[in-house]
């Protein structure tokens, strides 16, 4: 498996790079049957981007980015996503709180405001040149064999989202959690113990109280954990306030 390969199952791949004097985890996910393809962060580097979509041309027979999902309005998270957006024609999505400040610092629009309970899923038939991805209510009929459900987490950032993958041949599912929960604790929220207490309780309700202990974390930044091995730690997170 390439290095940068974090997902090979029946539905998709997903692959990561890391960007910038930050660190940033870019994700790309492609479906294996339509190659509707989704980017997580257009963090920086947009050269090194377009280099993972060239490394994603054998993933699928025909893939396509269609949409680019920014986790939350932080700088480190947007810096390539004007020049991405420009190259690609994608379709942009990003919390609706987060939304204004997204496009005020990178001056593109983010065409669909985010928020809990929404899921973003493939569409048939497809758009010529291209997979399509729908916005749609959770629990809402479709038909799509890829869908992934979008968790709002407040804190971090008043807009920030995770995305949600649970294949549908019952292995762990795979969530995207920006920079609101990484191995060893929530994000940062700058000692505001409203902001903290906003997170940590979102983070507990809609992360480690829906999905299983097998359940793979991939942050905004660094490696990738467990919800089975953080999830001793929340406790030890809520009582030291970070």
């Amino acid at each position: 498996m390439p290095s940068n390969v974090i997902i090979d199952d029946d539905a998709i791949v997903g692959r990561r790079i890391a960007v910038s004097e930050m660190d940033n985890n870019v994700y790309l996910l492609t479906s294996k049957r339509t190659g509707a393809q989704v980017l997580i962060d257009a963090a920086d580097e947009p050269e090194a981007i377009m280099e993972l979509l060239g490394e994603a041309s054998g993933d699928a027979e025909e893939p396509h980015l269609d949409l680019i999902v920014t986790t939350h309005s932080h700088w480190d998270h947007i810096r390539a996503l004007g020049e991405i957006v420009a190259r690609t024609e994608a379709t942009t999505a990003a919390g609706v709180e987060d939304r204004p400040a997204i496009e005020r610092e990178v001056g593109c629009q983010v065409d669909w405001p985010l928020a809990q309970g929404d899921v973003l899923a493939v569409s048939e038939p497809f758009a010529p040149g291209g997979a399509r991805w729908n916005l749609i209510e959770r629990g809402a009929p479709t038909s799509a064999d890829l869908t992934l459900d979008v968790i709002g987490l407040s804190g971090h950032t008043p807009g920030s989202v995770a995305l949600a993958y649970t294949p549908a041949d019952g292995s762990a599912p795979h969530l995207f959690t920006g920079d609101s929960l990484f191995p060893g604790g929530v994000g940062n929220t700058d000692g505001d113990r409203a902001r903290f207490a906003s997170l940590l309780s979102d983070v507990r309700d809609r992360l480690f109280g829906v999905y299983p202990d097998a359940t793979i974390v991939h942050p905004g930044h660094g490696t990738a954990t467990t919800l089975g091995v953080e999830r001793p730690h929340l406790d030890e997170w809520k009582e030291r306030g970070w």
